[in-house]
């Protein structure tokens, strides 16, 4: 006769043969800190890893933080997790502290980005087309160029070509503004017919609702290819090791520019807020978790894209 206790073990074995190999994080790991820099584009990505890791029973914290108090709370540990890592942009800052192993790169979460300066269509079409040519409108563009936060990889670009006389950029003012900010002030110049010059970047819903043009020939100071790039995850030096469940999250979770177009254009044009936005965007995109969630579990251990799809009602 087959003992109780042997019963018990073999349906257990049974049980644990039959049923996929989830590893739950300690519970240290159950708030994730995330850096937001304030672009639409990363609240936008980082509400999605917000969402779909609440619905893994995490409680992720999202704070709003410039691109330079960025790297540094994940060097000195004080967050976790970064998905705008705009590469090479941000390399003068990001290199050393990966080489140090001060920070750590996880995935590349957008390949087909682009920036670098652009103009309105109008002034494009009349002769701006390229960065030499930005000198020779000077006086058109009241001497000015403008572009996002301070303290951005992107205005420290800018300020080093003025200091360096690059393009004959010297004696250019370069104007500091949130992205709303400069957005506004490039909408009001191309109603006025006024040439501008600013940052501009994809994906974003300017390319969209605003003619405007990139750039060229400039010389890669933005980057290979006229200023293509690639958004890349970072974490604090030893996260996804202490935490691999949602490393492995991190690790998966990839996105391309039409999406990130969309949830931009419903938060910006539709002022959705970003929340409302990325739910509807994943209600009308299920697929997508299948990627993201293959291999994660929830907090506890269970499977996490059943978890993940019960708490959206998919």
């Amino acid at each position: 006769m087959i003992s109780r206790r042997l019963v018990a073990c073999l349906t257990l074995s049974a049980t644990l043969i039959g049923s996929p190999a989830f590893a739950n994080d300690p519970a240290a790991c159950a708030k994730p800190r995330f850096s937001d820099v304030g672009w639409t584009d990363i609240t936008a990505t980082t509400e999605i890893a917000r969402q779909v890791l609440a619905g893994l029973g995490y409680k992720p914290e999202v704070s709003v933080l410039s691109v330079a108090i960025t790297f540094k709370a994940l060097e000195n540990g004080d967050r976790d997790i970064f998905l705008g890592n705009w590469m090479p942009l941000q390399e003068p800052t990001q290199a050393p502290l990966v080489k140090a192993g001060k920070v750590e790169i996880v995935a590349d979460n957008l390949k087909d980005a682009r920036i670098g300066f652009a103009t309105s269509k109008a002034a494009y079409d009349a002769g701006l087309k390229t960065y030499a040519d930005i000198a020779r409108f000077k006086d058109q563009l009241g001497g000015k160029i403008y572009g996002i936060e301070s303290g951005s990889g992107a205005n420290n670009t800018i300020s080093k070509m003025i200091a360096e006389n690059s393009f004959g950029l010297k004696g250019f003012d370069l104007v500091e503004s949130s992205e709303q900010g400069m957005l506004a002030q490039v909408a009001q110049d191309i109603r006025q017919n006024k040439p501008v010059v600013f940052f501009g970047w994809q994906p974003h819903p300017m390319n969209v609702n605003l003619p405007i043009a990139y750039l060229t020939k400039g010389n890669d100071v933005f980057g290979p290819n006229d200023g293509g790039a690639t958004v890349v995850t970072l974490t604090r030096p030893g996260y996804a090791k202490e935490c691999p469940n949602v490393g492995r999250f991190l690790s998966n979770l990839v996105f391309n520019v039409a999406m990130e177009d969309r949830l931009m254009s419903d938060i910006l044009d539709k002022n959705m807020q970003p929340d409302a936005a990325v739910r509807a965007w994943l209600k009308e995109n299920p697929a997508a978790l299948d990627k993201w969630l293959a291999g994660v579990s929830t907090l506890d251990g269970k499977p996490g894209l059943t978890a993940v799809k019960s708490g959206l009602g998919l």
